[in-house]
């Protein structure tokens, strides 16, 4: 079946044109886009005037079905991949955790068990690297035919930490095969003198958490992990950059010439970590590493994005109830680390990135679509609307007021942390290789996701 979409303003990175798109269901592809089509007599006409078309939205940065914590997150990826799509995201690329003892192929069948034949959304996967050996810098080299050229490395967590001598060893090795790394940087011994000091005054609130997790054990990380990298000769992606110390040490690595890409989320962006002050443990619900920042944090980070210095807008979506976040009540430190985000990320940047910062929609479609489709080996299959292009698309529509609530979120969570947020925007209707998949923030066809094999990373 043929569907045309008419009179929208279809969004590109660099700019943006009315017109129309024609797609089919059966290869799931573009088949035209140009300013005026003549509708196959086969063909479903949708008019979308008024509306903006973007390509599907990609969000790089979650976690379902994950065992951390001593719990299992609140979404797998029946319920994680259903958020996403109604909220107008079409992909997502969740973290394959290699546990200790496990090959890199272990970790990849384990994770494909948890997703395919149950996801509404596409995906694919970072593989997480948490045990470096021989055998895994061998599989390395296999793991391109596998679809998988991008992994994750961690500075802290003790069961997935990777010391210096190993990072450095897997930066190297990954630029040898021609795959990058995302890494979470934060100083881990600081955290843990910081931790100990806390506790031994018995601060054992949620209040606690950013003051073990300060921005300056980012900042250190960071610099550190650019320093390993220029030595290694690699690319590298700092993950959920949350400060501004942070993002001083890219600067002056990239002043010398180092590639280095940024990914930021929303919550560094419209939350603050007043949050954590408030009563009956409420401030639990906003624990996440690295942890809420402050108001300077969210200026300099809106203004890296204003001036493309950030490659990548993703969520980090790593989900709990309210009795998980209560497994830490009398100690801070056992409270999972995470937030759902994967369903609110484009309101969000519409309504605080278009709407209250006057970013152009371009911009828009740049961090959440293009740039993460060419730094995750997917470009032009996905990340643009262009004929051949899968047709993975967004109609938005840009008046739509609404109200954020866990009532009426897809999220299998029992709390919204943007709770009554007034927001602009909406997913009007998502279509995934050319399907009608949702509709105003309902999925109304599920488990449509496929497993999307990625190539190299391309420069952004």
């Amino acid at each position: 079946m043929k569907r045309m979409l008419k009179g929208g303003l279809i969004v590109g990175e660099r700019e943006s044109r009315i017109g129309d798109i024609l797609m089919d269901e059966d290869t799931g592809k573009i088949l035209q886009v140009a300013d005026q089509i003549q509708a196959p007599a086969d063909a479903q006409v949708v008019d979308v005037s008024g509306k903006l078309v973007f390509p599907g939205f990609i969000d790089g940065h979650t976690h379902f079905d994950l065992a951390v914590a001593g719990t299992v997150t609140a979404d797998d990826f029946v319920t994680g991949t259903r958020a996403a799509l109604a909220g107008g995201t079409t992909t997502i690329l969740d973290f394959c955790t290699q546990y200790k003892g496990e090959s890199l192929h272990q970790a990849l069948e384990n994770w494909h068990r948890k997703a395919d034949g149950k996801s509404s959304c596409n995906y694919g996967f970072h593989l997480a690297i948490s045990d470096w050996n021989q055998e895994v810098s061998r599989e390395l080299a296999e793991m391109e035919t596998e679809g998988v050229t991008s992994y994750k490395l961690y500075m802290t967590y003790d069961d997935m930490i990777l010391e210096d001598e190993a990072l450095y060893q897997v930066l190297k090795r990954l630029h040898e095969v021609g795959g990058i790394a995302g890494v979470h940087c934060e100083n881990t011994g600081l955290i843990k003198a910081l931790v100990a000091e806390k506790k031994s005054a018995g601060e054992l609130g949620p209040e606690a958490h950013p003051k073990t997790r300060p921005d300056a054990a980012e900042a250190e990380a960071v610099d550190r992990l650019l320093k390993l990298a220029q030595v290694a000769g690699a690319p590298v992606i700092v993950v959920h950059l949350s400060s501004k110390a942070g993002y001083e040490e890219v600067v002056h690595a990239r002043e010398k010439g180092q590639e280095i890409y940024l990914e930021t989320c929303p919550q560094y962006l419209v939350m603050d970590d007043s949050l954590y002050e408030k009563p009956d443990f409420e401030g639990a619900r906003y624990v996440c590493s690295p942890p809420l920042r402050k108001a300077a944090d969210q200026e300099q980070l809106w203004a890296a994005i204003r001036e493309n210095q950030i490659q990548t807008l993703a969520t980090d979506h790593c989900s709990f109830t309210l009795e998980q976040k209560a497994m830490g009540r009398d100690d801070f430190t056992k409270i999972p680390n995470g937030m759902p985000g994967v369903e609110t990320r484009p309101v969000l940047f519409y309504t605080y990135g278009v709407g209250e910062h006057h970013l152009p929609v371009e911009q828009m479609c740049r961090l959440l679509a293009a740039d993460p489709a060419r730094l995750y080996g997917m470009y032009p299959e996905k990340g643009c609307i262009r004929e051949g292009s899968d047709a993975d698309l967004v109609v938005w529509d840009p008046e739509a007021s609404w109200t954020l609530s866990v009532a009426d979120q897809n999220a299998n969570t029992d709390y919204c942390p943007l709770e009554g947020m007034a927001v602009k925007g909406k997913a009007a209707q998502v279509y995934l290789g050319g399907v009608l998949a949702a509709e105003d923030g309902k999925v109304v066809k599920e488990k449509l996701g496929q497993y999307v094999k990625r190539g190299r990373y391309q420069a952004c």
